[in-house]
């Protein structure tokens, strides 16, 4: 049990109705999981408003309310606090409940388009393999220590981050690496949160369904590096047009990473081939196993991280060429007929030409390339024909299939995508809305040493489908269908 007055602390209170010298036993801010004794929380949500339910939660035993506007009927037994933002409030209150976790941590948040888990997930192995203790939160799990705990959201709710920030306090974890969205940082999911450092990967078009304008994205992104302190350092892509964007009001020190302009960590591809490429790191030399430009981007920005935290130049160098890439993430296989398959998470226009462009940079010039890839419903439609565009430019053969339509009808989002096919292009593109046929159909059509690239969902195990999720995982059907196809 805490003190409402105590877990209150730092928050922007415009007034109080009752007592806050009283025992919580915990914050809610679902109305579905309130429980006796708790503080329920009315968030002004994209779907819904906490406000409307003030009246159940109360007939269900909540000590305290704290929300933006005072119901019409006060109930005497009942604490009510009025805050400014109930999402900030909530991320405030949820620090202050578990300790302030974060304080006891060097927390790092990775932000951009592109490039988040890959970075986040990478500094985890790599500070695991070097000897510390460490945490990850990430779009594909949470880790405490080397415990892992699934999640759905790349910026988990204030709550939980802070519960597993805490879990992690417990297991005497030194390092946290999390991925921080736009999503997040707009709804003050991180509010509350001491970060040690902050990386900036890149900014292209995602989520402007979301944010509604470019600007307004940035902007949003930028407000992790506005809220750093002194004593923390903010890492930035100088060669991505927004990069120094991000530093222009931090007071932390300010470092960058780049393979193209002057930086503190500087990267060159000397040489790249399907199993690994070889980098010039500042002045020094390494095999990666992980491909493209794009891999050189974050290989150095997990080097500047580990060199701005303490960690030795050179074991640096040596763990990062034992990483291996993340899932879905340029994950590929060689079939026994020598058909390649790259199954990536690509699912913005930038991600899509990265992917694309890197294999064919590794191509000798006979082989085909053959993609797969939709665009999932319910998100920005703007990028869906540019995404189309991009696909039959640089493939051979493209076949538009479902992403995760989610409440949208696949053949429509498909048909968004196929309006941004040039016209010297639509002799390259199928369409087949079934993602399983369409992936069949791709390595039917391919032969040895063909690439298939099968893009946009890379770690996911399902696919998402008015409501329902059903079990689909890209790479192991597709390593499914060329075995069988080789038999």
């Amino acid at each position: 049990m805490k003190i409402l007055k105590d877990i209150l602390f730092g928050v922007s209170i415009t007034a109080v109705r009752g007592t806050t010298d009283c025992s919580i036993n915990a914050i809610q801010f679902d109305s579905r999981k309130i429980g006796l004794d708790d503080v329920f929380v009315a968030i002004t949500g994209t779907l819904t408003d906490g406000h409307k339910y003030i009246g159940t939660v109360i007939a269900s035993g909540v000590k305290a309310v704290v929300c933006e506007v005072l119901p019409e009927v006060l109930v005497n037994e009942v604490s009510y606090i009025v805050v400014e933002n109930t999402n900030k409030a909530v991320a405030i209150m949820a620090s202050n409940f578990y300790g302030i976790p974060s304080k006891n941590l060097k927390l790092i948040g990775v932000t951009g388009t592109n490039g988040k888990t890959t970075v986040s997930s990478l500094l985890y192995e790599l500070f695991r393999k070097a000897g510390f203790k460490v945490g990850l939160i990430s779009t594909i799990k949470i880790i405490v220590d080397n415990e892992e705990f699934k999640t759905q959201h790349t910026t988990p709710d204030a709550i939980i981050i802070n519960k597993y920030l805490h879990l992690m306090n417990l297991a005497g974890v030194e390092y946290c690496f999390m991925e921080v969205s736009s999503h997040g940082i707009h709804q003050k999911r991180i509010e509350g949160l001491v970060f040690k450092g902050a990386v900036f990967t890149n900014l292209s078009h995602d989520h402007l369904d979301y944010h509604k304008t470019f600007a307004a994205y940035r902007d949003t992104k930028k407000r992790l590096f506005d809220g750093l302190s002194k004593n923390a350092f903010a890492l930035t892509n100088a060669d991505d047009r927004n990069g120094l964007v991000m530093l222009q009001n931090t007071k932390a020190k300010k470092y960058a990473y780049a393979l193209k302009n002057f930086a503190d960590y500087k990267a060159q591809v000397l040489e790249s081939q399907f199993n690994g490429q070889l980098l010039k790191l500042n002045d020094h030399e390494l095999w990666t196993k992980l491909i493209g430009q794009f891999n050189g981007y974050n290989i150095a920005a997990i080097f500047g991280v580990a060199d701005l935290l303490g960690l030795e130049k050179l074991e640096t160098l040596r763990i990062i060429s034992e990483l291996d890439t993340v899932d879905g993430r340029f994950q590929y296989y060689i079939s026994p007929a020598k058909i390649v398959v790259v199954v990536d998470y690509a699912h913005t226009p930038d991600a899509l030409k990265n992917v694309l462009e890197t294999i064919n940079s590794l191509r000798t010039g006979n082989e085909s390339v053959i993609t797969v890839v939709g665009c999932g419903g319910d998100r920005d439609v703007e990028k869906r024909p540019i995404m189309g565009g991009i696909a039959s430019e640089l493939s051979n053969k493209v076949i538009f299939t479902s992403d995760n339509p989610r409440s949208e009808d696949a053949s429509k989002i498909i048909l968004e995508m196929e309006a941004g096919v040039p016209l010297q292009n639509k002799n390259r593109v199928l369409t087949i809305e079934n993602r399983r046929e369409a992936i069949k159909t791709a390595c039917h059509l391919a032969v040895s040493n063909d690439i298939i690239l099968v893009a946009g969902k890379g770690h996911e195990t399902y696919q998402e489908t008015k409501g329902n999720r059903l079990a689909f995982d890209d790479f192991e059907i597709t390593k499914e269908l060329l075995i069988t196809l080789d038999k």
